[in-house]
């Protein structure tokens, strides 16, 4: 489990928009809204979970949505059921308490970077041309393969499909994290930041903002 450069938030992306920049420059940019949540639910020290870990809680909702193991671990901390609970390893973590609100705009300012994780959508069982970029085999002439596979492996020798071969298989609905975007702006009254690209997941999926790793700069070399 790698360390962070800095505590993060989670977000709910609304969608994609073009941002007009000062100097007319249009920018295509991802809008982050933010519900309510993002409240230190736990602290965790080396001394006593051998790691040292901010616990993250976002979402509001319903008592009955949760467990009970969870409703009990959440009124232990004093703060309100929240859907989401993550986990931010930090090298520092005394500067935090339980129930404390993390303020987007008071841990990321426009121009930072920052790294995005999301679960990307789903597309189903997908064939190697939409799954790999495969080229299709010709349409006339006789020809009897248009978007099979074709060969997948050698015969006698090793006689078997090596590990890791591109196939047809589930495409979409994994953990993508993109890196090294920018914040082009960040609204207060509005509760949105606006990251520059395109981040993974479709409209209302949960996203988890991080600033960027920089070797030398926000974390140490070793």
């Amino acid at each position: 489990m790698s360390t962070e450069a800095g505590i993060g938030v989670m977000g709910t992306k609304l969608g994609m928009m073009s941002y007009f920049e000062t100097d007319g420059i249009v920018v295509p940019v991802t809008v982050v809204g933010f519900r309510e949540g993002n409240i230190v639910t736990q602290v965790k020290t080396s001394t006593t979970d051998d790691y040292d870990v901010v616990q993250v809680g976002y979402r509001r909702v319903r008592d009955k949505k949760l467990t009970k193991p969870e409703l009990g671990h959440l009124g232990k901390a004093g703060v309100i059921p929240m859907r989401y609970l993550q986990e931010f390893r930090l090298q520092i973590v005394e500067e935090f308490e339980t129930g404390q609100k993390l303020a987007v705009e008071e841990i990321f300012k426009e121009g930072d970077i920052v790294d995005v994780s999301g679960t990307t959508i789903g597309k189903g069982f997908q064939g190697g041309i939409k799954r790999h970029n495969f080229k299709r085999g010709q349409i006339s002439h006789g020809s009897k393969s248009h978007r099979a596979l074709g060969s997948i492996g050698a015969g006698t020798t090793p006689g078997r499909v090596y590990k890791g071969k591109k196939m047809p298989g589930r495409m979409g609905g994994s953990e993508r994290k993109i890196r090294k975007l920018k914040i082009v702006k960040i609204d207060s009254e509005l509760r949105v930041v606006m990251i520059k690209g395109d981040v993974p997941g479709k409209p209302g999926n949960l996203l988890r903002i991080t600033l960027a790793k920089i070797v030398g700069k926000n974390i140490p070399k070793n």
